[in-house]
């Protein structure tokens, strides 16, 4: 029976990505909806952070329902040498839970300044990526960059956020939480990048600490590869990490395809850790999710998720369905809200809980 819903998942998330194609933050479906690569509007070419003056633009003329006049255009540029840009996130929650009472929360989710010192310009790029909550100040990324001439290789060396996948900006979800390379684990290492044409592909060789210090002789071993077009883009993603405590191996499809004004995207993970108490375990994680710019300014949003713990231990599976609405009114702004329903095995009464939330965004 799991074994069926699995290669159904599997199956399904194919169809999203191969078979439709007849027809600022890390948002990888704007790249779909523009046809784009995700280095073309950040600095990383796997999306997120610092975001290029195109990224700038988008994000002040396409993106809201509408611009108003400040003159010349904000790019994040301050003279030739200098950039900066910062993201500000904070909301309302409201949580259910059954059996227990509601719990409801405010709070500031995210405050993040992004720094660019470019002392050769198109060569050599010092990055910072920090966060500046008062009560969890740290810094996330911070590296150096080395381009090549032409543009086509790259090489960098210091803590970064691994490439795997779809970067998408929620982090709880099953394909970023479970795998464990999300927005909160940075790590520490080197990376090689290339880009040509419609490819792209980073391959990089961390601790494998998620950003702590060194505690083995082990490395984490993470390859990114990603094919894209003006309609629909797929790719695939492969991390081994050789840790004392036990070899994890972690390998996924993602993709996504345009259809007129609905942008779509999904990711199916595949992740086997070695030396648990109960041996070698297979566990399965999926996303697919479509975003419909029904109006300029807004979006859509509607997801499906899917989890399974265990490939061994029958009827664990848990689910979660989404549905967000995203209003950018003008440059620098986005409102979001959204309900999520998980679903999980009767017994944990925590796997079937209702969340309500709402979200305002300033960023430049």
């Amino acid at each position: 029976m799991k074994k069926g819903l699995a290669w159904k998942s599997i199956g399904f998330a194919l169809l999203c990505l191969f078979a439709m194609n007849k027809t600022v933050h890390a948002e990888p479906y704007l790249a779909v909806q523009k046809g784009l690569k995700c280095s073309t509007c950040h600095m990383a070419a796997s999306g997120g952070g610092q975001r290029t003056p195109y990224g700038s633009a988008f994000a002040q003329t396409e993106l809201p329902a509408r611009t108003l006049d400040m003159g010349k255009l904000w790019t994040g540029e301050i003279g030739r040498y200098f950039a900066v840009g910062g993201n500000i996130r904070g909301g309302w929650n409201r949580l259910d839970v059954p059996g227990r009472s509601s719990i409801s929360d405010t709070e500031l989710e995210e405050f993040l300044a992004y720094i660019e010192i470019k002392p050769f310009p198109k060569y050599l790029t010092l990055y910072v990526d920090a966060k500046l909550r008062p009560d969890d100040p740290e810094i996330r990324e911070q590296y150096a960059r080395l381009t090549l001439p032409k543009g086509r290789w790259s090489i960098q060396a210091g803590e970064f956020f691994l490439p795997y996948g779809l970067r998408i900006q929620d982090d709880e979800a099953f394909i970023r939480q479970v795998s464990g390379i999300n927005f909160n684990a940075p790590d520490t290492g080197w990376q090689v990048g290339f880009e040509e044409g419609a490819w792209s592909g980073q391959l990089a060789v961390t601790r494998g600490t998620a950003g702590g210090p060194e505690v083995d002789s082990g490395k984490q071993y993470s390859l990114r590869v990603s094919h894209v077009t003006p309609k629909w883009r797929g790719g695939g993603s492969f991390n081994f990490n050789d840790a004392s405590v036990g070899d994890r191996q972690m390998q996924n499809v993602f993709g996504g395809v345009r259809t007129g004004p609905i942008a779509w995207l999904a990711e199916i993970d595949c992740i086997i850790d070695d030396g648990t108490p109960t041996g070698k375990r297979r566990s399965w994680a999926s996303l697919i999710e479509a975003n419909y710019g029904y109006r300029k300014g807004h979006n859509l949003r509607a997801s499906f998720e899917w989890f399974d713990p265990d490939d061994d231990v029958p009827d664990d599976e848990q689910n979660r369905f989404s549905v967000i609405w995203e209003y950018s009114p003008i440059q620098f702004l986005q409102t979001r809200i959204g309900y999520r329903d998980y679903n999980g095995i009767p017994q944990n009464p925590g796997q079937n809980r209702e969340q309500l939330f709402a979200e305002l965004h300033v960023f430049f």
